[in-house]
């Protein structure tokens, strides 16, 4: 992933509930820059382009921040969402440096399909690798393909990008695929319920 998301980021001087309300009202996201020992940032960055730089790059977007005309690379760290209306609250970023790695949580995307009569069922939807900051995968894909029931996918098992490591335990499952029930099985299981 190449730094191209350009975004200005002006220092915030207020502080508290109140602040970060008002910058919401005048379109702005309140961020917190931080990271390398450097005193913590506190910023509002506009809320119309970082929400586009999201949709187009996920939540591990590297940034390129104009700081006051300074600019800074940073990797978005953690972003807050109002549970019901669904803008952004506020979000943390990490100052990066070029050739930093980095541990953070990538989606799991599953391809293809599973041998006829399975069932699959995907037990983790990210996984945690370390990668090269200014080389974050968006997603791993992990392909299913003619998988028959009884076949298991473990995160030792998934092919990560050149230069990521595994950080979750090797044994976590990712993908399960079992024998689609039947309706005769379905039938046994409720009359076994029904005597117990």
């Amino acid at each position: 992933m190449s730094v191209a998301n350009n975004l200005v980021a002006v220092t915030r001087t207020e502080f508290g509930k109140g602040a970060a309300r008002r910058a919401r009202g005048l379109g702005l996201v309140p961020t917190v820059l931080y990271g390398h020992g450097e005193d913590p940032k506190h910023l509002n960055v506009t809320a119309r382009d970082f929400s586009r730089i999201l949709r187009a790059h996920g939540t591990n977007a590297i940034l390129t921040l104009d700081i006051d005309g300074t600019e800074q690379v940073a990797l978005v760290k953690s972003i807050v969402v109002h549970p019901i209306r669904n803008y952004i609250e506020h979000a943390d970023l990490l100052v990066i440096k070029k050739g930093e790695k980095v541990t953070i949580d990538v989606h799991v995307i599953v391809v293809g399909d599973a041998a006829a009569g399975t069932m699959v069922a995907q037990d983790a939807s990210s996984i945690s690798i370390e990668a090269d900051a200014l080389h974050i995968p968006e997603s791993i894909e992990v392909s299913i393909a003619g998988l028959e029931a009884g076949t298991q996918i473990l995160a030792s098992q998934l092919i990560l990008p050149e230069g990521s490591t595994l950080q979750a335990d090797a044994d976590t499952l990712i993908i399960n695929v079992t024998a689609a029930a039947t309706e005769a099985s379905e039938e046994a299981a409720e009359a076994a319920a029904a005597e117990a």
